[in-house]
């Protein structure tokens, strides 16, 4: 397993005792002629029943003390990237809401994968949370012998951001719209590469579905992150590039790439003058997020809690303030009920065209 980063947000980090499972042994002389072994079957229902309301009792106790200690906030990536500081962003404001510190954790490696098992494995009490992207639920279709189901193993709190990708070209291409470059996507000859920040990526998957609905001859190449796919993007080693808009912003400022297009139903209003992509590629859509979940069983008062700290602190001008400042758009106040209805909903549409485009992962 990859090695951990961690920062603590607020206070210090306090271990919590591990729970006990209490032992029950049912007795097992099946028609004993003992005066009282027919009353045994009848005490044991009963202390079993006993322990039951006990340990629910203590877990309702917990639920409604919580947080009395540390939270680890886990970053399934290295830190300084999109996701981090959303992280970093939301563990300030979380142990300002929920007055406990908040120990923000990387545990980068294989795609979010390893982060995310980690937080699958851990008890489901509220502690140890994760903040992750579109991978988590990109990547069961894409890898065969994950240790997790991103839709049974994990309950969404909220979502945290939420914006469109970006079309960018190559200063060098000849196009000018989305209409130019679909157009040229099917003229036939080499064929065009688009570049992601990696296999599985939303800018991946993005581009995958822009290849299925225009039927166009574009060659999909992966980098180890934004920055180097945007280099070569600069460069013209590779055509064009569905980007989120922290990657994409000061190079579009500059001059150094073309921005064609955004990817939302509708135009976005930091960028006025670009058309979707659906106005040309009807029912195109591709939306980038971030989200906070935690094991599924958490209990329902602890993720509620959750929810109502994180929508106070994303109403706030100091989140909004910072989330603007590394590109980022805060997502609609959403219930976790809200929440994982989308999380399923776009589940299902990348498993589609993870399958229709024929994604392997080797």
């Amino acid at each position: 397993m990859a090695g951990t980063g961690r920062n603590l947000v607020s206070g210090e980090r306090n271990m919590p005792r591990q729970a006990h499972r209490p032992a029950i042994w049912p007795d097992s002389r099946k028609g004993s002629t003992h005066r009282g072994s027919s009353r045994l079957p009848r005490v044991l229902s009963a202390a079993v029943c006993a322990v039951g309301l006990v340990l629910a009792a203590g877990a309702a106790r917990a639920a409604d003390d919580y947080p009395n200690h540390s939270i680890t906030l886990v970053v399934p990536y290295a830190p300084g990237g999109g996701v981090d500081s959303v992280g970093r962003i939301l563990g300030r404001a979380l142990a300002k809401e929920l007055n406990q510190s908040v120990v923000v954790e990387n545990r980068p490696g294989a795609g979010a994968t390893v982060g995310a098992s980690y937080v699958q494995r851990s008890a489901p009490d509220g502690y140890t949370m994760i903040v992750v992207d579109p991978a988590l639920i990109i990547n069961p279709s894409l890898m065969a012998s994950l240790p997790y189901d991103a839709n049974r193993d994990f309950q969404p709190v909220s979502l945290l951001t939420l914006s469109p990708l970006i079309l960018t070209t190559t200063n060098s291409l000849p196009v000018k719209s989305v209409a130019d470059l679909q157009a040229l996507g099917k003229s036939g000859g080499q064929g065009l590469s688009f570049a992601s920040a990696g296999i599985g990526t939303t800018p991946h998957m993005a581009g995958e579905l822009f290849k299925l609905q225009t039927k166009g001859n574009f060659t999909h190449v992966p980098y180890k992150g934004s920055g180097p796919a945007m280099t070569d993007l600069i460069s013209g080693q590779v055509q064009f590039s569905f980007s989120t808009v922290a990657a994409a912003s000061p190079f579009i400022s500059s001059g150094k790439i073309r921005a064609l297009a955004t990817t939302g139903a509708e135009r976005s209003p930091d960028f006025p003058n670009l058309p979707t992509v659906a106005e040309t590629v009807p029912n195109f859509k591709v939306l980038f997020w971030t989200g906070l979940f935690v094991p599924a069983k958490t209990p329902p008062q602890v993720v509620a809690k959750l929810n109502a700290a994180v929508t106070k602190a994303w109403a706030t001008d100091e989140v909004k303030d910072a989330l603007k400042k590394i590109g980022e758009y805060a997502a609609p106040t959403m219930t976790s009920a809200q929440a994982k209805d989308f999380v399923v909903g776009e589940s299902k549409m990348w498993a589609t065209v993870v399958k229709d485009a024929n994604i392997k992962v080797d």
